[in-house]
């Protein structure tokens, strides 16, 4: 006669069951932590697209400009082959420290800035051209340099083409656009 025994019981311990739970607690902190992560850079993308659009936007605003001797306002700004060409030595726009004549400003209806060299050291908040400060928390700043007698501009005389360089800065992003501008004006006999 055969001695019948107890099925043995399955299932799982008190040990197992605390392990499973310290391994799924320990996997969904984890996955907590990534996902908080994400949630708070989601914005980064839009901050950097705005900073774009700003930088984007201005420099064609100076790219637009005219790269002339003289001020535009200037008589002789379509015939002068130099800067001594100017009818008034005041308008002479192959300086480039700063708007010439140095009584123009960004957006002023009555003198604005009319020449790619008058962006010289711009630096201020982020605006439209005329002055609304439409997206807050930016600031511009614009470097202009001479780039003629320079790989890819050596064919130039160094004061024929200018680099432009629009920093955006701004709730933790730094844009840096570069563009590049060539004098259209008469050129100098030679």
């Amino acid at each position: 006669m055969c001695k019948r025994t107890k099925p043995r019981q399955s299932g799982i311990s008190l040990i197992e069951l605390i392990l499973f739970i310290v391994i799924i607690g320990a996997g969904i902190a984890g996955i907590t932590v990534t996902y908080d992560t994400v949630v708070r850079r989601s914005a980064d993308p839009m901050v950097r697209k705005q900073a774009l659009v700003i930088a984007e936007s201005l420099l064609l605003e100076i790219e637009q400009q005219a790269f002339t001797w003289c001020d535009p306002q200037d008589a002789n700004v379509l015939t002068a082959t130099s800067a001594a060409g100017c009818a008034l030595a005041a308008n002479n726009q192959n300086n480039i420290g700063g708007p010439t004549p140095n009584t123009e400003s960004r957006g002023d209806i009555n003198n604005p800035f009319d020449n790619v060299a008058d962006y010289s050291g711009f630096a201020a908040a982020a605006s439209d051209i005329i002055g609304n400060n439409s997206v807050a928390g930016y600031a511009v700043n614009v470097a202009i340099t001479r780039a003629g007698g320079i790989a890819p501009y050596a064919a130039f005389p160094a004061d024929a083409v200018l680099r432009i360089a629009v920093t955006v800065s701004g709730h933790g992003e730094v844009i840096t656009l570069v563009g590049y501008r060539a004098r259209y004006a008469p050129n100098a006999a030679g």
